[in-house]
């Protein structure tokens, strides 16, 4: 009789419970769904402050500014992305674009304030929109692909730490070139070995250095992965590996200034990426003798130099006098 009565009041206990908890999460739900619906009103006046959006893309953005906020991207991030673009009178239909990478990129559990940045550094400096459209998606395939990386290692049975930061410098150093092979090895190796985040962070910035190197000094992307690869194969310590990249990369320097007999050029970087430079025309060097082009007549030894030694581009050498 007492064992009935002790189930008897588990059951009551246990119905309370199911209802107090049921009520909680009804009144969470409600409120969820009142600060979300304060949400859109308040994104809708922004919009409605500019005439450069028809009602037709009003709804539009709200819809997906809606999803967003539903796939869990934090209201003062889309608010800053719409009223940025208000400012600057960016197009509907490019914040859409940039609104759905964004959401595609947080669906897929990944960080998404690498992208917010970048889209409102863009918008503060006035970038061309297909330019930053083009610098988020590159970013976004980074980050799925520095997440591929720790998935992968996490097969092999590796337990990494660091969530979202240890993708956002490994979707860093694959924007500066460095390969996706040798980030994952740093990886693997770094855990086995007990490395911290910190040191894989500091390793991995070093390797964004040498990349970035490499790539002023004029070396391709598939030549600096060859070259990380070499040095991989070469050593299993870390340490030496990131000296004989560097050691590797000064005989590649060298090697290219005596078969060009001229430095490489550096290239102009950007937040979004790096940029050949332009070509410049071979210029003299103070005590060196010019070269002699066929067909053109010789200068006199002594003679006076003359201002320029380059001629227009409309205008042809004369033909060497018999």
């Amino acid at each position: 009789m007492k064992l009935k009565k002790n189930k008897n009041k588990l059951i009551i206990f246990l119905i309370t419970f199911f209802l107090i908890f049921s009520l909680a999460n009804l009144a969470f739900a409600e409120e969820t769904v009142e600060n979300l619906d304060e949400q859109l009103e308040e994104l809708k006046n922004i919009l409605a402050s500019s005439t450069s959006y028809s009602a037709f893309q009003t709804s539009m953005l709200l819809k997906t500014a809606q999803d967003l906020l539903e796939a869990g991207v934090l209201f003062e991030d889309a608010r800053g992305i719409i009223e940025n673009s208000v400012e600057k009178s960016f197009d509907a239909y490019s914040v859409k674009k940039v609104f759905d990478v964004i959401l595609d990129t947080q669906q897929d559990g990944l960080p998404t304030s690498p992208l917010i940045n970048k889209i409102n550094e863009g918008l503060a400096k006035n970038v061309n929109k297909s330019e930053i459209f083009s610098v988020i998606s590159a970013k976004a395939e980074n980050l799925k692909k520095a997440d591929e990386i720790l998935k992968e290692a996490r097969q092999e049975g590796l337990e990494i730490d660091g969530g979202e930061e240890i993708v956002k410098i490994l979707a860093d150093s694959l924007e500066n070139d460095v390969p996706q092979e040798s980030l994952s090895w740093l990886v693997k190796m770094g855990t086995k070995e007990g490395r911290s985040i910190e040191e894989i962070t500091e390793i991995s910035e070093e390797l964004s250095y040498l990349s970035l190197m490499a790539s002023d000094s004029g070396l391709s992307p598939g030549e600096i992965s060859l070259l990380f690869k070499k040095a991989i194969e070469s050593s299993s310590n870390i340490e030496d590996i990131c000296e004989n990249i560097q050691n590797n990369l000064e005989t590649e320097i060298s090697t290219a200034k005596i078969e060009g007999g001229e430095e490489g050029k550096p290239s102009a970087t950007l937040d979004s990426g790096t940029l050949p430079t332009s070509s410049v025309g071979d210029q003299v060097e103070v005590g060196e003798t010019p070269t002699q082009e066929a067909g053109e007549a010789p200068t006199e030894t002594g003679a006076a130099p003359e201002e320029s030694e380059t001629l227009p581009e409309d205008e042809t050498p004369p033909p060497p006098e018999n």
